[in-house]
C-alpha cells in the first residue's frame, strides 16, 4: 500500500484514525499503530511481514544485550554481530543477484541466480535498526524495556517504506508522551496534502512525459530534446521523493510524531556541496554519523572516507553499477569543489553558479536513470551534440509548447517562491480587517482543492508509479 492510493486515502487512514482515537491510553494507541503498520506493509507483501517482525524482535534483544555489556569488549562484539545481521539481510535480498551477476561476468562460472523478491523499504528499516543499535552502544538513548516501543519505532507506517530515515531519539519521547492536538493534526493534514499534490499532480505528470524523450533512441534525439527530457526526470524524481517525505512528515504529525525534514528546496543550490545539504538529508546524516565520522571523518584518511561514503551512497540506491557511478560522480564533484571550485564560484554572480549546478545535477540524473551505462553514455552524447542530431526537432517543439505551462509551474514549485508568496499574501490579508476572514480560510480551501485535484487524477489515471520500490 502506498500513500497516493485511493484505498489508503479513503479507507485505511480514516479507519486507523477512528480506532486510534477510540481510547486515550498510550499503550493502546501504540499497539493500534503497530497493528495497522503491519497491515499496511502486508498489503502488498504479506510474506515479508515476518522479516520486518524479525528485525524488530532481534533488534530489541540485541539492544538490551549491548546496553548491558556496553563498557566491555562483549558489547562491541554484540554490536558487530547485530549490525552484520542487518547488513546481511539487506545484502541478501537486495544485492545477492547483483553479486552473482558480477561473479559470472568476471569468472568462468555460471552461478544460478537466486531470484528473490526485494522487500519494499528494506533499505530504510534496516538502516533505522542499525542507527538504533549504534545509538544504544554509544549511550545516546535509553534502552526501552518494552518490545512494543522497538516494534513501533521500526514499523511506523508513515516512514516505513519511503523514509525519511528516523532515529530512535527523534521519537523516543513522543512514543511515551504524546497527546492528540487539533492544531498539530491540522498541520499534519496540510503537509500531507501538499506532499500528495507533489506526487500525483506534479511527479506523475512529469513521469508520463519522461519516457517520450528518455526511452527512445538517443541517436535520434535532438540536443535540446535530450536536455528537456532529463529536466522532466529531475522534476519527477524531486517531486516524487520530496512528496513522499512530506506525506510521511504530515502523517507523523497527525499521530503526534515529529519526523526530521528530508528535502529543503535542493534545486535552488549553487553547488553539489549545497545540494547534498538539502537533498535526502536523513540519508546524508546517516552516512555522516555512522560511516564517515567513525572512519575518521576529516581527521585522517579523508579521501578514503569520502570515497567509501559516496560508493555506499550510490550502491544504497540500487543494485546496479549505474548507481555506484552516480555516487562516485558526486564524490569527484565534491572533491573538486572542496579543493578549488567553491572558491571560484563564490566570486561568480549567483546565476552563473546556479547554472553550473543545474548542469552538473542534470548530468548526474542521467546516470541515475539508465541502468545500462552504455545507454547513459549515448544519452549524454545526445545532450552535448555528439549524436549528429540538430539542436531541436519537431517532436520537441510539440511536446514543449503543449506542456510549457506545466513545466514552468513545476520549476517554480521546486523553489521557495510559492511558500514565500503565500506567507506574504496571508500576512497582508490579515493586516486588513475586512479581509481577515479570507486569510483564515484561504489555506484550508487551497489544500482542499489540491486534495480534490489529486484524488480526481488518481481516479482517472492508471499511471501512479512507486519509484521507491527499487530502494
Amino acid at each position: 500500500m502506498v500513500f497516493s492510493n485511493l484505498f489508503f486515502l479513503y479507507f485505511f487512514l480514516p479507519a486507523l484514525f477512528l480506532v486510534y482515537i477510540a481510547r486515550k491510553n498510550a499503550g493502546y494507541r501504540n499497539w493500534v499503530l503497530i497493528l495497522f503498520s503491519f497491515l499496511f506493509y502486508a498489503w502488498g507483501e504479506p510474506v515479508w511481514v515476518a522479516l520486518l517482525a524479525f528485525c524488530g524482535v532481534t533488534g530489541y534483544y540485541f539492544g538490551r544485550w549491548i546496553d548491558a555489556n556496553r563498557d566491555g569488549p562483549k558489547g562491541k562484539w554484540l554490536l558487530g554481530a547485530a549490525v552484520a545481521l542487518n547488513l546481511s539481510l539487506l545484502g541478501f535480498f537486495k544485492y545477492i543477484d547483483f553479486l552473482i551477476g558480477n561473479v559470472n561476468a568476471l569468472l568462468p562460472v555460471e552461478l544460478p541466480y537466486v531470484g528473490v523478491a526485494l522487500p519494499i523499504g528494506i533499505s530504510f528499516f534496516t538502516f533505522q535498526m542499525i542507527s538504533y543499535l549504534i545509538d544504544v552502544y554509544r549511550g545516546d538513548i535509553r534502552t526501552p524495556t518494552s518490545l512494543t516501543k522497538v516494534l513501533l519505532y521500526l514499523s511506523l507506517f508513515p516512514q516505513l517504506i519511503a523514509g525519511p530515515i528516523v532515529r530512535y531519539t527523534d521519537i523516543q519521547h513522543e512514543m511515551e508522551n504524546r497527546r492528540f492536538r487539533l492544531a498539530s493534526f491540522s498541520e499534519g493534514v496540510s503537509r500531507f496534502v501538499i506532499g500528495l499534490g507533489k506526487k500525483v499532480i506534479l511527479a506523475n505528470t512529469a513521469g508520463e512525459l519522461v519516457p517520450v524523450f528518455m526511452d527512445g533512441s538517443a541517436g535520434e534525439m535532438s540536443v535540446l530534446g535530450a536536455w528537456f527530457g532529463i529536466t522532466l526526470y529531475a522534476l519527477q524524481i524531486y517531486f516524487d521523493f520530496s512528496g513522499y517525505s512530506d506525506m510521511a512528515i504530515g502523517l507523523g504529525k497527525m499521530f503526534g510524531f515529529t519526523y526530521p525534514e528530508n528535502f529543503r528546496y535542493p534545486y535552488v543550490s549553487r553547488s553539489a556541496t549545497d545540494f547534498w545539504r538539502r537533498w535526502n538529508m536523513s540519508l546524508g546524516s546517516f552516512f555522516r554519523d555512522y560511516v564517515y565520522i567513525p572512519l575518521g571523518g576529516n581527521r585522517r584518511l579523508q579521501l578514503r572516507n569520502l570515497f567509501v561514503v559516496w560508493f555506499l551512497t550510490g550502491l544504497w540506491h540500487g543494485a546496479s553499477w549505474n548507481f555506484v557511478v552516480w555516487g562516485l560522480y558526486f564524490f569527484v564533484l565534491l572533491l573538486l569543489e572542496k579543493s578549488f571550485l567553491l572558491r571560484w564560484m563564490d566570486r561568480l554572480p549567483r546565476f552563473a553558479s546556479h547554472a553550473y549546478f543545474v548542469a552538473i545535477m542534470l548530468i548526474g540524473w542521467v546516470f541515475f536513470y539508465f541502468t545500462d551505462l552504455g545507454q547513459a553514455g549515448r544519452y549524454l552524447g545526445a545532450m552535448f551534440g555528439l549524436s549528429g542530431q540538430p539542436l531541436l526537432d519537431t517532436r520537441l517543439e510539440i511536446y514543449f509548447f503543449d506542456n510549457l505551462f506545466f513545466w514552468i509551474i513545476a520549476i517554480i514549485a521546486a523553489t521557495p517562491l510559492p511558500s514565500a508568496v503565500a506567507r506574504k499574501a496571508v500576512a497582508a490579508l490579515s493586516a486588513m480587517r475586512p479581509l481577515r476572514a479570507v486569510s483564515v480560510y484561504a489555506q484550508p480551501v487551497y489544500h482542499f482543492v489540491v486534495f480534490l485535484c489529486s484524488t480526481t487524477l488518481l481516479v482517472g489515471s492508471t499511471y501512479n508509479p512507486f519509484l521507491y520500490f527499487r530502494f
